[in-house]
């Protein structure tokens, strides 16, 4: 008899831990950080014991290997596409969302899912995690792997599963190999790193069953205030951005994995979230040729598998202004399929977005049959995440037995569909082995990788030679207390403020815990919009006394995010919320000189700054990049990073003060 037994995570500071209800098998209970790969793959190989040995024998794993088309997969494309019916051909090109957690095959919510699978004949499905109140639940590698084998153990035809791994797994799972957001690989300037990233990348969405990425975002970021690609983005310079993005292309492709170039024609230059409401780029042909077209007609040379088109309107490419570049026939068709050459996917982006959705005057089932509809007439092969799947689904159907669509059209998008499936060898294999996700993902040469990479971008705008690097004195242990309190009365310490868009998240916690282990007595106040206005007298009393004050900025793209929760100021960068303006504000005019603000994330919120006098820029909210912000303050590496962009009346593109190491990692002397 097989002992019964549970797994379960739980969050912990530095690794998400299993539990292990085993006493019946001998394991113990909690397993430490060393024992985590080992109870890791016990907890995998157990799940994989539960099925009978006969089924484990006949299992046929995914092999992946370097992107590639062969014979027998357009063969096999060709007569998978000749056996389906019409239903079928629409379904495959639909993909909504699926998430990586636990679900059991009787619950009500894993039912419904099998259900829209079958129902609506999805071609595949986009990898997610629970998204609550602004903040990401991230899940395990292991269960994501045991997500994508059961929904393809239930598909008719091969799934195709994508996820937006734009900062690798990382930005969706826990216990894998994280990177910095895009605008660090332009602050490092070595192009190499992309690669590795695509190669890391690849490895690890393979190996739990995703093959397609919605990456490199090759978005010129010219704009300061663009709330949504900003940091996403390689940069503002085109050239910069189509050498990152072609290496991340060849190096995703040397692993098995698909890739997209986003957000077709151009989002970079756009003030407005396409989530909220319709952007426009504004720029003439010819400016559009030079820098928004110029990194997607690289990517396009360099094989990107598929090109995601974008929700903006783009008057010098259609003149009508209820035509976003989705569903424009001149965009998709004419600019992209014809001008630029692209011969593979056209994907669009997310259909439930108001970029799109505010164009039509119809509600609910109407609006997502409308938009389906028009989508796929401008030429769009993969229809993302529609706000109405039923709708969309039964509208795109209708047009095609009307004749409004022709069904060769239907075919030529399907083909291409399958021809992706088989060149990630989908056409031979399904599911993903559990048992070898321990060997692939994490690897301590990748996890290094990451962080090199990090430590590379980071980036030294200001200096007034008073306060950097900062002195390590660590004395006993240091534990942290409360964060929200703080220790003693201060004088003469090091006050660390945390500001961040919400203190409930993870943003700050590596970087205390990182700055506690170099210096003992550190006051920590983690301010958030809602408690920054409370916060600022004792702040600004906080750093009348201290030694020196570290200033963290967490400013990142979030999708969706109320338009009255971000501020702007005319003719500046993107400030943070306002009463978090206003406390920076007050302790930098009092006591700039010993402050050093770092930019984790967004590099244009010095230009609302002037005071700032010791500017730092990490470019990202990544784990690696609070570890590597921390390791600069103290001297620990090297500082060689550059500006990618421009930031108004601060530093121009490029610009960036180097300094060597000064004293060894941890903070020895």
């Amino acid at each position: 008899m097989i002992p019964q037994f549970s797994i379960r995570s739980v969050r912990c500071s530095r690794r998400t831990l299993l539990a292990v209800n085993a006493s019946d098998i001998g394991l113990p209970i909690w397993y430490g950080e060393r024992m985590f790969r080992s109870c890791y793959l016990t907890a995998a190989l157990c799940a994989c014991v539960l099925l009978p040995a006969t089924a484990r024998s006949k299992e046929n794993f995914q092999k992946p290997a370097p992107v590639h088309l062969d014979k027998d997969g357009e063969k096999w494309a060709r007569a998978t596409l000749k056996k389906m019916s019409l239903e079928q051909k629409v379904g495959q090109m639909f993909m909504i969302w699926a998430k990586a957690e636990f679900l059991n095959v009787s619950s009500p919510q894993y039912r419904l899912l099998v259900d829209q699978l079958h129902k609506y004949h999805l071609g595949g499905f986009g990898l997610t995690v629970r998204y609550v109140d602004g903040l990401l639940y991230k899940n395990e590698p292991l269960e994501a792997a045991m997500v994508t084998n059961q929904l393809q153990r239930e598909a008719e035809f091969p799934l195709i599963f994508a996820a937006d791994f734009e900062r690798g797994l990382g930005m969706r799972l826990n216990e894998v190999t994280s990177f910095p957001h895009a605008m660090a690989f332009g602050a490092t300037g070595k192009v190499d790193y992309a690669r590795q990233s695509g190669q890391i990348t690849a490895q690890e969405a393979r190996a739990i069953g995703v093959q397609w990425n919605w990456f490199p975002d090759v978005d010129v970021n010219s704009n300061p205030l663009n709330p949504i690609i900003n940091t996403r983005s390689f940069g503002e310079d085109p050239q910069l951005v189509a050498e990152m993005a072609n290496a991340y292309i060849k190096g995703a492709h040397e692993f098995g994995m698909l890739t997209t170039a986003k957000h077709f024609p151009g989002h970079g230059d756009t003030a407005v979230d396409s989530h909220l409401s319709v952007p426009q780029v504004s720029s003439v042909r010819a400016h559009l040729e030079s820098t928004e077209l110029a990194p997607f007609r690289s990517a396009v040379q360099a094989g990107v598998d598929a090109v995601m088109v974008a929700h903006v309107v783009v008057p010098a490419l259609d003149s009508n202004p209820h035509h976003v570049a989705t569903i424009s026939q001149q965009i998709v068709g004419q600019v992209l399929k014809k001008d630029l050459g692209f011969k593979g996917l056209v994907v669009t982006d997310a259909l439930d977005m108001n970029g799109l959705l505010q164009l039509y005057p119809q509600r609910g089932a109407q609006a997502a049959a409308a938009a389906a509809v028009d989508a796929v007439k401008a030429g769009n092969d993969v229809l993302l995440l529609p706000s109405d799947l039923d709708g969309a689904y039964n509208g795109l159907l209708q047009a095609v037995r009307s004749g409004e669509i022709p069904e060769s059209q239907i075919d030529e998008s399907v083909l291409k569909i399958l021809r992706a499936k088989a060149s990630v060898g989908l056409n031979k294999a399904r599911l993903v082995d559990i048992a070898a996700i321990t060997d692939l993902v994490a690897r301590p040469e990748n996890l290094r990788a990451a962080q090199d990479i990090a430590d590379s971008s980071v980036t030294l705008v200001r200096d007034n030679g008073q306060v950097l690097p900062l002195r390590a004195r660590p004395q006993g242990t240091n534990l942290p207390g409360n964060t929200y309190q703080t220790a003693g009365d201060g004088k003469g310490s090091t006050l660390l403020l945390i500001l961040t868009e919400d203190s409930r998240s993870d943003s700050g916690r590596i970087l205390e815990q990182q700055v506690r282990q170099r210096m003992a007595g550190v006051q920590v106040m983690n301010i958030d919009w809602a408690s920054a206005a409370a916060w600022t007298q004792i702040a600004f009393e906080a750093a009348q006394r201290a030694a020196n004050i570290i200033a963290a900025v967490y400013e990142v793209p979030s999708a969706g995010r109320p338009l009255d929760e971000v501020r702007l100021s005319a003719g500046e960068g993107m400030p943070i919320e306002g009463p978090q303006s206003a406390l920076l504000r007050a302790v930098l005019r009092s006591a700039g000189a010993k402050t050093i603000v770092v930019a984790m994330g967004n590099p244009y919120i010095a230009a609302n700054f002037p005071e700032i006098q010791t500017y730092l820029c990490t470019y990202s909210n990544s784990s690696v990049s609070e570890t590597s912000a921390v390791k600069a303050i103290f001297g620990e590496i090297p500082i060689n990073g550059r500006l990618p962009v421009s930031i108004p009346n601060v530093a121009s593109r490029g610009a960036g003060i180097s300094t060597p190491a000064q004293r060894a990692s941890g903070g020895a002397k």
